[in-house]
């Protein structure tokens, strides 16, 4: 086996893991709300870097370096941007509110069951909708997971990538079923540490080894566009879309532009924070809001460094490995931290950062399978088939049910060895950003939102980000440049204008519960039924 001094460091590592799912599972088993929400127990380190690390996970270690080593600085450096800014604003306006909000409308526990008792449904039409989103857009999250696992084992150890994939899956679905939301939550925490250490650690040795920062961008300024905020470089590919090479140098083409409508497409990343289920349920989940401002600060510090990070990776590697066989494909780039790890660290702490990647990825999957079951087992089966009678025991063994056939599908949808962790994940955060962001903005800061207007919401956004991507965006974005956009944001745009328009267009005059709870949780009433308990 190749590489078996970091095999070891992994495997150790991934007791740690294990033992931190062990350590809760008692606690996780109490109840539907401990497994699914951790009793609102966060503390604000653990909430914001949580929070963070399941939603970047492999695609900021291999991802994003990967888009970087592949085409330069633009396209990584304005998702960074983008994602950055969203990150703040998201804890910023939204997290708070949401904290109050969602225990004073029925204590829910899921973001599908925030919406519905946010509108007071009697027949669970929003609920249902949002949970099919969830397990359908979460399943493709999974799949991207699976997709690291299989890239990281094949590349290091010359496994063979279907076996990993399925060894993966198992794994995660192992470590879910035994730990819940505080266990991954807590073992998220530890990843973000991990990774972001990882990643400055490499930018370090890396720029030593290739001389000097100065030495790094001389290098890769000869490459037409590379470095340009403005254009975006080319790599001269074959048929099969192996880069070419001469002379030891890659071989590039005339850059194309990086207009106005591209920079918009890639700055829109940011929006998608408003409605990824993983950052929003650490709102829900922190111990208490007047710990959320620390949370912010903590989670903004950390995703600033670690994009910058990731990116400056990118364009190291391509100084570092310009013509390696190993990185000579757009997916095979995402090999790009691995590859540098293994040539240029000693291998025990290569391990430990391979062990970083493959840890935080299999955290990250395991919060992606929870909160997909839980779409199913809380919000249809119990919400919606049993109206709230079931039991927590029957709730939680189907949510496992569920999250075995889901991790099926998602190792299905990996199971193509040439698949880009990038966009897996870009049509992924598309889908919750524009299904349930704007309706989350609404629900939260404007009062006249009718449930009409949620359901048109989200149908709109999960409907447009499908035929923007797989129809405009395919066939008509040569011609027409519009259609170049990112799904994300016209999809966005068109769920935001169907909430105001059917909104004003419905129920004239709206519940009186509906509004009273909008107004205490906009007073923030609730942190005095927190304190309360805690002095308790």
């Amino acid at each position: 086996m190749k590489n078996p001094e970091i095999f070891v460091v992994m495997i150790l590592y991934m007791c740690v893991v294990i033992g931190i799912g062990v350590y809760f599972y008692k606690r996780a088993q109490k109840n539907s709300e401990n497994y699914f929400l951790g009793g609102r127990s966060l503390g604000p380190w653990v909430a914001a870097m949580s929070a963070e690390a399941s939603d970047m996970s492999g695609w900021l270690l291999m991802g994003l370096p990967g888009v970087a080593y592949w085409c330069g600085l633009a396209d990584a450096f304005w998702t960074a941007v983008g994602l950055a800014i969203g990150t703040y604003v998201n804890w910023l306006i939204v997290a708070k509110r949401l904290r109050h909000y969602s225990q004073i409308a029925g204590n829910s526990i899921t973001i599908p069951d925030f919406f519905s008792n946010r509108f007071k449904e009697k027949r669970k039409i929003v609920l249902g909708i949002s949970a099919i989103f969830i397990l359908i857009f979460f399943t493709v999250y999974a799949s991207s997971c699976f997709v690291t696992v299989g890239k990281l084992f094949s590349t290091l150890f010359e496994f063979d990538y279907h076996i990993t994939l399925i060894v993966g899956a198992v794994f995660v679905v192992a470590y879910t079923l035994i730990g819940g939301f505080l266990a991954e939550s807590v073992s998220d925490f530890m990843q973000a540490i991990v990774m972001i250490l990882a990643l400055v650690v490499m930018i370090v040795v890396g720029v030593v080894n290739a001389g000097g920062f100065g030495a790094v961008i001389d290098n890769v300024k000869n490459f037409d566009g590379f470095l340009s905020l403005f254009k975006i470089a080319s790599p001269t590919t074959d048929a099969n879309g192996v880069q070419q090479a001469l002379g030891g140098v890659p071989l590039f083409g005339e850059a194309g532009d990086y207009g106005f409508l591209k920079i918009l497409s890639m700055l829109a990343w940011g929006l998608g924070y408003f409605g990824v289920p993983q950052v929003l349920l650490r709102f829900m989940a922190i111990r208490k809001s007047s710990e959320i401002r620390r949370s912010r600060i903590i989670a903004t510090v950390w995703c600033v460094i670690s994009l910058a990070a990731a990116v400056m990776i990118g364009i190291i590697g391509r100084t570092l490995l310009p013509t390696s066989e190993a990185l000579n494909t757009a997916s095979n780039a995402e090999n790009i931290l691995i590859v540098l790890s293994t040539e240029y660290l000693p291998l025990i702490v290569a391990g430990l950062i391979m062990a970083g990647i493959l840890a935080a990825t299999i955290s990250s999957s395991d919060s992606y399978l929870l909160i997909a079951s839980s779409s199913v087992s809380v919000n249809i089966f119990n919400g919606i088939i049993k109206k709230g009678k079931a039991t927590d025991k029957q709730v939680m063994w189907l949510s496992r049910i569920v999250l075995v056939i889901i991790a099926v599908i998602g190792v299905i949808m990996a199971w193509k060895e040439d698949n880009i962790i990038f966009n897996l994940v870009s049509f992924a955060w598309a889908g919750f950003g524009a299904t349930f962001g704007p309706i989350m903005l609404f629900s939260l800061f404007w009062k006249r939102t009718t449930r009409a207007g949620a359901i048109a919401g989200m149908i709109t956004g999960g409907v447009s980000v499908f035929i923007w991507k797989l129809v405009l965006n395919k066939f008509l974005s040569a011609t027409l440049p519009i259609f170049g956009l990112y799904e994300l944001l016209p999809a966005f745009i068109l769920s935001s204008i169907a909430i105001v328009v059917v909104s004003l267009l419905t129920k004239k005059k709206l519940d009186n519960e509906i509004l009273d709870e909008f107004e205490r949780a906009k007073r923030g009433e609730v942190d005095e039924i927190v304190s309360e308990k805690a002095n308790g």
